[in-house]
């Protein structure tokens, strides 16, 4: 009787496990229609539906926890591909023998450092004619601040060499630019055609998978500003309120007034088009992801559409995820600004130029200090002698703010790396001769 049972519980299972690949099979091509309906909406829209969905769940069932997991893959994801993706994509460039870093690349060099300047600039006006005050508080991490320009530097220098492996795996993109920079160098003199396409090939895979990542965008920026509505609610549109409108206000001048004024000034033409597509289709995936480095596939594929050269923007975009910082130098600019003011410290004008030469320097040098632009707020406070301890809790302020204050400070630098990247190209291309595109 007990096997007869178990034979006949067997027939049950092998049946139910027929009619599941029969409903499979029947409906596969409802599925393969939900697909295809899914990739025919724009992946803008995609991501607004995400956004609206994430902020009423987060809303109204703040106790559905499990959603912010979709969240924390996608960007998990993204961080994960995205050092390995930059190593593949320069040293692939380099090794073909194509690469052409003459003057667009040095225009693409001071296009980004002399903006990261007036960036600070733009910030330290900005805190003089609506000073700022803030509540310090307890609780930040002091183990990683650095001491001083010269540590910033040190810094720099280590990361630059550091082990490639360990660059590749603690996602310090200083010494992965570094290596890969050296590495296709090497190939392209050593290797042969068929070794430099198979990087090439190489890399190109690395592209696809990272675009697949991408194409999920929509559910995983649903499950971060779940967390975000969720964790904090409005809340953090009101504490620190003002503090918040003048870093986004510093930075949303920059995007639309002076980046702009450059563009128009290096083109003489109209720069909002290009200025407006940027911030479309690199700004809005760099806000939710808040990473420069997770947001360069989106940028080299805005790059690939502009018509660019890939010799260049596959160097100078990696390159503006690590150097290009206007966001990270209005950052360290108003912060520091607004704890001189809470602390009674009178900033005069040849010390505020200083600051800005300071948050510059110190801007640069923010991806290859563990924690980003916050961390480097201690470096600016010690031009007014503040301690290290008050400082600190500068920091501290700067976390709690960070949902908003590093999502647009990221959306800023990541788009304005397409934005210079093209502005160069553009110019080289005038001095040609060769017409730029009507439309952009």
């Amino acid at each position: 009787m007990l096997r007869r049972a178990q034979g006949l519980q067997n027939v049950s299972w092998q049946k139910e496990g027929f009619y599941v690949i029969i409903f499979f099979m029947e409906n596969t091509n409802i599925f393969k229609r939900i697909i295809n309906a899914y990739n025919s909406i724009s992946l803008i829209l995609r991501i607004v539906i995400g956004i609206v969905l994430g902020a009423l769940l987060g809303i109204f069932l703040p106790q559905t926890a499990w959603l912010g997991i979709l969240g924390d893959l996608f960007v998990g994801a993204l961080k994960a591909i995205a050092p390995v993706l930059v190593f593949a994509l320069v040293s692939s460039s380099l090794a073909k023998g194509a690469a052409k870093l003459d003057k667009r690349f040095g225009m693409v060099i001071l296009l980004y450092l002399s903006t990261t300047l007036l960036a600070a600039l733009v910030a330290v006006t900005a805190s003089f004619i609506f000073p700022q005050t803030i509540v310090l508080a307890q609780g930040a991490d002091v183990s990683a601040a650095p001491a001083g320009i010269g540590q910033v530097l040190k810094n720099l220098l280590v990361n630059a060499v550091s082990n490639p492996i360990d660059a590749l795996a603690r996602a310090n993109y200083i010494g992965i630019l570094t290596w890969a920079l050296i590495f296709g160098l090497s190939i392209k003199r050593f290797a042969s055609d068929q070794t430099k396409e198979m990087f090439t090939e190489i890399a190109q895979g690395i592209s696809q998978i990272v675009r697949w990542i991408i194409n999920l965008a929509p559910f995983g920026i649903l499950g971060l500003v779940f967390t975000t509505v969720s964790t904090n609610g409005l809340g953090i549109f009101t504490n620190y309120g003002k503090l918040l409108l003048v870093l986004v206000g510093s930075m949303l001048f920059m995007t639309f007034v002076v980046s702009p004024i450059i563009v128009a000034i290096v083109l003489k033409r109209n720069p909002y088009p290009l200025v407006l597509r940027c911030l479309r289709e690199s700004g809005i995936t760099a806000f939710f992801t808040r990473s420069s480095a997770a947001n360069i596939p989106v940028n080299m594929e805005l790059c690939e559409k502009l018509g660019l050269d890939e010799d260049m923007y596959s160097v100078s975009i990696p390159l503006g995820a690590t150097i290009n910082m206007d966001g990270a130098a209005i950052t360290i600019s108003v912060m520091t600004l607004a704890a001189a003011n809470t602390l009674g410290i009178s900033v005069d004008i040849p010390t505020a130029v200083i600051l800005c030469v300071l948050a510059t320097l110190g801007a640069c040098g923010a991806s290859g200090v563990a924690g980003g632009s916050l961390l480097l707020i201690p470096l600016a406070c010690s031009l007014f002698g503040i301690p290290n301890d008050l400082a600190m809790q500068v920091v501290g302020v700067g976390f709690i703010i960070g949902v908003v204050q590093d999502s647009m400070e990221t959306a800023l630098n990541s788009s304005s790396d397409v934005l210079f990247t093209a502005t160069a190209e553009y110019y080289a291309w005038k001095k040609e001769g060769k017409p730029l595109p009507e439309k952009f």
